[in-house]
């Protein structure tokens, strides 16, 4: 097992599938630390400092949602909820609470894997960066100049699509909530005005993406939120 490897904390309170799980990330050169509630994973989660949490909702002396937002009091660790909870509202709950990613039980290996890289090359291109440019396909962001570029060509955004856009752009391949993007954009007496979002992110794929109707940077994930598309993932359109 290579020293570098990433370290894991695995919260799962079933004791079969905190095995499985550790014996597959342990395959794949990852070490891993584990708890079965609340309480350990608080504080594993503070004494051994992982790089990214997998997090199962159902535990004995509390919900995993409650955990996600202690520990976003005080770390930004990409945490991927795994839960059986599959209604389209866990979902929301979870990211809205300050999950990074979120997969329905049951999952293949393969699956989680590839979630889990995505995840912590998305946090260490976030810690390590401080480029104010960002460049995607035809799009290109200069946050120092407040300047944007689409072919070549500047682009003029108003207040609130300029601040959609890059609100996005900070997070490529992470879903931000309906809920999370008004309070961010509008504030938080507007969290629950979906319609006011829809309005602006028509307008400002209309300046941004070169077919509106099938958008390539700026992607829809059906009844959550939107996300900006990770320069390493394929760009399937989205409506």
């Amino acid at each position: 097992m290579s020293p570098g490897a990433a370290l894991i904390l695995v919260v799962e309170d079933d004791p079969q599938m905190q095995r499985l799980l550790g014996t597959a990330l342990e395959v794949q050169d990852f070490r891993v630390v584990a708890a079965g509630n609340v309480r350990d994973a608080l504080v594993a989660a503070t004494t051994h400092n992982p790089e990214l949490i997998l997090l199962d909702l159902g535990l004995p002396d509390g919900d995993g949602l409650d955990l996600i937002g202690r520990i976003r009091e005080w770390s930004q660790v990409p945490i991927l909820v795994i839960s059986a909870r599959g209604r389209e509202a866990d979902k929301v709950l979870a990211l809205d609470g300050g999950a990074d990613d979120y997969l329905t039980k049951p999952f293949g290996v393969g699956e989680l894997l590839a979630r889990m890289r995505v995840a912590l090359r998305r946090h260490a291109r976030v810690e390590e960066s401080g480029a104010s440019v960002l460049e995607v396909e035809h799009l290109r962001l200069d946050l120092a100049r407040r300047e944007v570029r689409v072919n070549g060509q500047a682009v003029h955004l108003t207040p609130l699509e300029y601040k959609l856009l890059t609100l996005l752009a900070r997070f490529p391949g992470r879903v931000l909530t309906h809920r999370q993007i008004l309070k961010d954009v509008w504030g938080a007496a507007y969290m629950d005005q979906t319609q006011y979002l829809r309005v602006l992110m028509a307008q400002l794929r209309r300046k941004v993406e070169a077919d509106p109707a099938r958008p390539r940077l700026l992607l829809t994930e059906t009844g959550v939120g939107y996300r900006f598309r990770d320069m390493e993932e394929s760009a399937e359109p989205t409506g």
